[in-house]
């Protein structure tokens, strides 16, 4: 499917990538909007992602699930009924904001949100029982790359995951040109089970998931074998494939000097990734939905619930194919690289590349990965943040115990969800349900951020954070040592419901000096950032979203252990929300009681 007027080679790429985007930035929701619909069956089901037999948690009997893929200002409904049999379900849309904007002819500018939609159980809605159904309704407010995951226990890493692609609307261009486009969903696994992996990590016997066996690039991968094994003294035996095998890689098939979109999106649940492609160079366009200041990489870093676009140039020997690779970095490596291949057409796609893969950098050389994240700008004619801010919360990422049981926090504080959805909540002012106390908004001016901490001790809490209706809020996401010596993890921080600028990133512990580091002239607008180990990282958003939205690391054993925080914009305000959203829990208790007293 030809996608835009073609381009050749990077030059020319990089010309066309520097169009001013306001014309895409007002427009957004132009053409005609139309109802997309999906109907999705979540089950369990066998699987070989890679290569040994596993239950995979699929959607309609597939895994990864369906790609779902409409324009920007198209509405999306999507029912999704809960075939799982002793499990609630709930699906989240990563990346969608859950906004409903429309152009009027004035040009005034109207919002009707859908944060029931978002697909968070006990804080968005209720999670959907086995044997229900439960309709997602909302609009596709930009175009982008993004996908959709479970967000209820650990389902993510059962493999409860697709993409999700938002395609400019009709009469509109994208800022760069290309022929054609390739869609890669990267993630890991476990042969563990998420529920042993649950109990584990909820032991006071702590045990904690591992390494995963294998990466898998849109679904596949291999375990036990290589697919490059004659390029290395490996002790893995070479993969031998008839091309029908669940775990064979998925070849991208490619022209000759074309030029191709890369849609990447990272639903590891524990791997920090790096991505590169032998022999040719990556120019980075779009990252999270947004669109950036182009540049050329060799390789590039994605993080957990990041997504972003590249462009390549097929313009390398066409006699040869090449290979892609995925490796990971931030974590001392114990799982092989995933590996597929770049096969220029009509070449055959058995025909092995003549160069090893790529070399994944050293796993802590965080220059390389800083050097990557500091070289991502807002495109010209982004918007760009107010000057000042209305409030700041700096929150502190520390690992603790409660009593006994090993628990991620923030400023000391380990969250723990409510069995009714906070935004149900909000509307019906249940206060008594979750703990009234606002989480602290700092941590100890003393706290020494390059040492376990001297009580390791936390508590648990279901505080919110209640921030005001459209107003400018920056948060200083703070990392320290963790409970073992010499220890501070790479931590990917995701917010629902907004996007934000990334203010920058710096050593050590944030502070006053700090201030002139951060960057008001052209910060990109993300929706899933990264902390590296003993540094900061800081953020600005405009609260202009109604609803009760999770900010959490994105890591899914770390958000199981409390590490996230509840924001609270005018909830109680929220129009519409379906009654099945929010029927349960107190909702549902308070229900049966009004009953009750209206039919003695």
């Amino acid at each position: 499917m030809a996608k835009n007027p073609p381009a050749r080679g990077l030059g020319a790429l990089i010309a066309h990538s520097l169009i001013i985007l306001s014309v895409l930035v007002g427009a957004a929701l132009g053409g005609n909007p139309v109802v997309v619909q999906y109907d999705f069956n979540v089950e369990y089901v066998y699987g070989a992602p890679d290569c040994l037999e596993h239950v995979v948690m699929g959607i309609n009997g597939q895994f990864p699930g369906p790609t779902i893929r409409a324009k920007a200002g198209d509405t999306v409904k999507i029912r999704v009924t809960n075939k799982l049999h002793t499990e609630g379900v709930v699906i989240h849309w990563r990346g969608i904001r859950q906004v409903n904007s429309h152009n009027s002819e004035n040009l005034s500018h109207v919002t009707l949100n859908t944060p029931w939609a978002d697909g968070t159980a006990s804080i968005s809605q209720c999670a959907i029982n086995p044997g229900e159904t439960f309709t997602y309704r909302f609009v596709l407010d930009k175009p982008g790359t993004y996908f959709y995951h479970g967000h209820y226990g650990m389902q993510r890493s059962a493999g409860l995951y697709g993409s999700l692609i938002v395609d400019v609307a009709d009469g509109l261009k994208e800022p760069f040109h290309y022929d054609d486009e390739l869609n890669l969903l990267l993630s890991d696994w476990w042969h563990k089970s998420v529920h042993e992996q649950q109990i584990g990590l909820s032991s006071s016997q702590f045990r904690w998931i591992g390494e995963p066996q294998s990466l898998l690039i849109n679904g596949r991968g291999q375990y036990n074998c290589s697919l490059a094994a004659h390029y290395s003294q490996s002790s893995l035996k070479p993969c031998n494939f008839n091309g029908g095998e669940k775990c064979a890689p998925q070849i991208l098939h490619v022209q000759p000097n074309k030029t191709y979109r890369l849609r990447i999106a990272s639903n590891t649940a524990l791997a920090s990734l790096n991505l590169a492609i032998g022999n040719h160079k990556l120019l980075v366009v779009e990252a999270d939905g947004n669109y950036v200041d182009p540049f050329v990489v060799d390789d590039l870093d994605i993080y957990s619930g990041q997504s972003y676009s590249v462009l390549i140039t097929t313009d390398q020997d066409p006699s040869n194919n090449y290979w892609l690779s995925i490796g990971v970095t931030g974590r001392k490596p114990e799982t092989p690289q995933g590996l597929t291949l770049l096969n220029y057409l009509p070449n055959s796609a058995s025909k092995l590349p003549i160069s090893p893969p790529p070399v994944t950098p050293q796993w802590d050389d965080y220059n390389h990965s800083k050097s990557f994240s500091n070289r991502i700008l807002a495109a010209k004619g982004s918007q760009t943040p107010p000057r000042f801010y209305d409030r700041r919360i700096i929150l502190l990422n520390t690992q603790n115990t409660i009593d006994g049981y090993r628990k991620w926090a923030v400023n000391n504080v380990s969250l723990v969800l409510p069995s009714t959805p906070y935004l149900g909540l909000m509307k019906h002012e249940l206060h008594h349900v979750y703990d009234q106390n606002s989480p602290p908004e700092n941590f100890p001016t003393n706290y020494d951020i390059m040492k376990p901490p001297v009580n390791p001790n936390t508590t648990a809490g279901s505080g919110v954070y209640r921030l005001h209706f459209n107003t400018t809020v920056d948060v200083i996401l703070q990392n320290a040592n963790a409970l073992e010596e010499k220890v501070s993890k790479i931590h990917p921080w995701h917010l629902h419901g907004h996007d934000f600028w990334v203010l920058g990133y710096g050593e050590g512990k944030f502070s006053q000096k700090d201030e002139w580091k951060l960057n008001l002239r052209n910060p990109p607008l993300r929706n899933t950032l990264v902390i590296f180990p003993y540094g900061w990282t800081a953020i600005r958003f405009i609260a202009d979203n109604r609803g009760v939205w999770a900010f959490h690391c994105h890591i899914e054993a770390h958000l199981h252990m409390g590490m996230g925080v509840i924001f609270d914009i005018d909830g109680r305000n929220v129009k519409n929300i379906p009654p099945e959203a929010l029927a349960c829990g107190e909702i549902a208790r308070t229900s049966i009681k009004k009953a009750k007293i209206s039919n003695p």
